[in-house]
């Protein structure tokens, strides 16, 4: 079948009232968990911020990024899980949809286990760089050891998030997500301004918060494993045999996560060039950035399922009823952040920050982000689409050839040219990041290759 759809075709598929059913029945869950991050990271500003001294917030802050960094970079945990999830839950095959499940569970409390042991070198290599007062790195170092409690919990979490968008099931890590997240901020209110406990107690709550997570997730999991019958192999799951494109698929994903980190880490390194007025400004501008990703994550998620489902079945013409539309709603979705963005962007700026020469630098980039979600939907929805056909080598190999082949030798080239290189930078990245996983995923269709051979 040819990739190419009638007028028609595409008219036919996107006025589907089932696949569109099936699409927001998952888009929308994850959406309004995705809104819940934000709000942990609010209070949490908020609580250690009325402590009687900066370093308690500036401890938080370096903390929290150490910790983020090892969880974005196991973000494959989640990512790696769901199309196979997708797959053998397109199949009906309930002994892989057991077995999906408990090898990268397994992977993660290895991972988990291995950072605890290597916990005081690791926290040293993180702190050294950072050029701080010591009462600030002692709470940091304070903040990281109690977080990282929290990571067997945490990465569990990500492989259940992964495993119930597979399973189409959004409601499930909207319910776990949820937990997480406000329970969070109850434990904040209660451990920091009620007991007074400080940055031990917004690490404290953030750990006893991924736990109950957890262990709602396992409660989600055992309702949903008993509609699909099967037997799994304890043994065979923990000793990960037969897991290789698991393994696979996960060492990938972790190597673009790596790139990606770099071109943030790169952005970040040229704004501070440029003064702190600058590091700031785009510091603001890149919460534009995180609100799209919220709303275009949602539908990303939804094909990542879907899609996955459908090669699963080996069903081509569901496959291009849910890329017709997922593209069409993304595209929608892109368009009303833009418009969005250029109405109300420099009220948006003033919400984030008091500072006048922050505002007035942060407005003058503005439109940079304003066209960023029709630049950027593209890569989030061909991730969704490569995600669900566990492709990861193609997602491995675009985000290499965009950083280094693009990002960095432009990055050099305007180095220069002040803030307007920088975000024509960062573009011509997300436009390249599209460009590239397009063109493989149309070669690999016309190649009639995309679904696997039966």
């Amino acid at each position: 079948m040819s990739l190419t759809l009638s007028l028609r075709s595409w008219r036919q598929a996107w006025r589907d009232r089932e696949t569109q059913r099936k699409v927001w029945g998952l888009a929308t869950p994850m959406i309004l968990s995705n809104i819940s991050v934000p709000l942990v990271g609010l209070v949490d500003t908020a609580v250690i911020g009325h402590l009687d001294g900066a370093h308690y917030l500036g401890g938080v802050a370096v903390g929290t990024a150490l910790i983020t960094f090892v969880l974005w970079a196991a973000g494959f945990l989640r990512m790696g899980t769901t199309g196979f999830a997708a797959q053998a839950c397109g199949s009906g095959d309930g002994d892989g949809i057991r077995r999906v499940l408990l090898q990268p569970l397994w992977l993660a409390v290895l991972i988990a286990l291995a950072v605890l042991v290597l916990q005081a070198p690791l926290i040293a290599a993180g702190l050294y760089f950072i050029d701080s007062s010591p009462e600030l790195l002692e709470q940091a170092r304070l903040y990281v050891e109690i977080r990282l409690w929290s990571l067997p919990a945490a990465l569990a979490n990500f492989v259940l998030v992964g495993w119930f968008i597979g399973m189409q099931r959004g409601r499930a890590p909207l319910y776990l997500l949820l937990t997480v997240n406000l329970s969070n901020v109850l434990l904040d209110l209660l451990l920091v301004v009620g007991l007074g406990w400080g940055v031990a107690g917004a690490a404290l709550a953030t750990v006893i918060s991924d736990y109950l997570g957890l262990l709602l997730g396992l409660l989600l999991v055992r309702q949903l494993l008993a509609e699909h019958p099967g037997r799994l192999d304890w043994l065979a799951a923990i000793r990960l045999r037969g897991a290789a494109p698991l393994l696979r698929v996960n060492r990938d994903i972790l190597i673009r996560t790596l790139a990606l980190e770099l071109v943030f880490y790169l952005l970040v390194l040229q704004g501070a060039r440029q003064g702190d007025a600058v590091v700031a400004a785009n510091a603001v501008l890149l919460n534009f950035l995180l609100l799209t990703s919220h709303g275009l994550d949602g539908l990303a998620h939804a094909v990542e399922a879907l899609g996955g489902r459908a090669l699963g079945q080996r069903n081509r013409a569901a496959f291009k009823r849910v890329l017709v539309v997922t593209l069409g709603w993304s595209l929608l979705v892109g368009v009303g952040f833009v418009l969005a963005f250029s109405l109300f962007g420099p009220w948006i700026i003033n919400r984030l920050t008091n500072l006048d020469e922050v505002r007035a630098v942060a407005q003058a980039y503005l439109p940079w982000m304003a066209l960023m979600p029709l630049v950027a939907v593209w890569s989030y929805l061909l991730d969704g689409l490569f995600i669900g056909a566990t492709r990861a080598r193609a997602m491995r190999n675009s985000m290499l050839l965009a950083v280094f082949g693009l990002y960095v030798p432009v990055a050099w080239l305007l180095r220069d040219s002040g803030n307007h290189g920088l975000w024509l930078g960062f573009h011509l990245f997300m436009l390249a990041r599209g460009a590239l996983l397009g063109g493989w995923f149309v070669y690999l269709w016309r190649q009639d290759s995309w679904f696997p051979k039966s």
